[in-house]
């Protein structure tokens, strides 16, 4: 069993790791961030159990632009939700860009630091 890793956290490289974590415990109300007394690593703890929300300070962060293949988003984050609308306005609320609004299950969304997230009613 030890030999088998555990799915532990995902981590997103920002310019501004406090902002952004504030962003996500905003949008999901998770509880207060977790800052590295440096500043370049806060993290998230789900209140529910599972893996954490991280973020990193990366000097000369590049967001990435979506859709590109020119800057690719490599990566998204998928939320479950049961009031689109709802969610759609708070997400709106604390600062999210709306990308692309076209699908009727998910709407695909830019955090304040760019990285591309959907809000699903699959």
């Amino acid at each position: 069993m030890g030999a088998v890793p555990t799915f532990g956290a995902v981590a997103l490289d920002c310019p501004d790791p406090v902002a952004l974590a504030e962003f996500y415990r905003e949008l999901l109300d998770w509880k207060a961030a977790e800052v590295a007394e440096d500043g370049h690593w806060v993290t998230l703890r789900n209140p529910q159990g599972g893996a954490r929300f991280s973020f990193q300070r990366v000097p000369d962060y590049r967001p990435p632009a979506w859709p590109s293949a020119e800057n690719p988003q490599q990566a998204h984050i998928d939320l479950d939700v049961t009031d689109m609308e709802a969610a759609h306005e708070r997400a709106l609320a604390i600062g999210a860009k709306l990308l692309d609004d076209s699908p009727e299950t998910f709407r695909v969304y830019a955090d304040p630091a760019g990285h591309p997230f959907c809000l699903c009613a699959c």
